[in-house]
């Protein structure tokens, strides 16, 4: 299956394998969850922007979490000035959840 960015992906379930640990590619907590494309770096580097709504509350309240500090470091970081130069969408950013996963463990959906 050629895998092409923007390609709607599901991550297959699987058995989490010794090589799977070594590689820290897949785990069974992945299993199911869906996105796009958004790299691909070579056949086995594949980027996934993943759906929130398809990941547990745990997962989406700890990366809800990790976004308030990455502002807050942002904030932090900006002088008066140059925190006057950004738009509050740029203040307020959003981040992604990314998942880098061999093509072998994505399906198109």
């Amino acid at each position: 299956m050629k895998l092409r960015e923007g390609d709607r992906v599901r991550i297959v379930s699987r058995e989490v394998t010794e090589e799977d640990k070594k590689a820290n590619r897949y785990y069974g907590h992945m299993a199911g969850l869906t996105g796009a494309v958004q790299n691909i770096y070579a056949e086995n580097e594949i980027a996934v922007q993943i759906d929130m709504d398809t990941v547990s509350k745990v997962t989406r309240d700890v990366h809800k979490e990790a976004t308030l500090r990455m502002r807050h470091k942002l904030n932090e970081s900006l002088s008066e000035v140059q925190r006057k130069e950004l738009t509050k969408e740029e203040l307020e950013f959003d981040t992604h959840f990314m998942l880098l996963c061999d093509s072998k463990d994505l399906e198109k959906i």
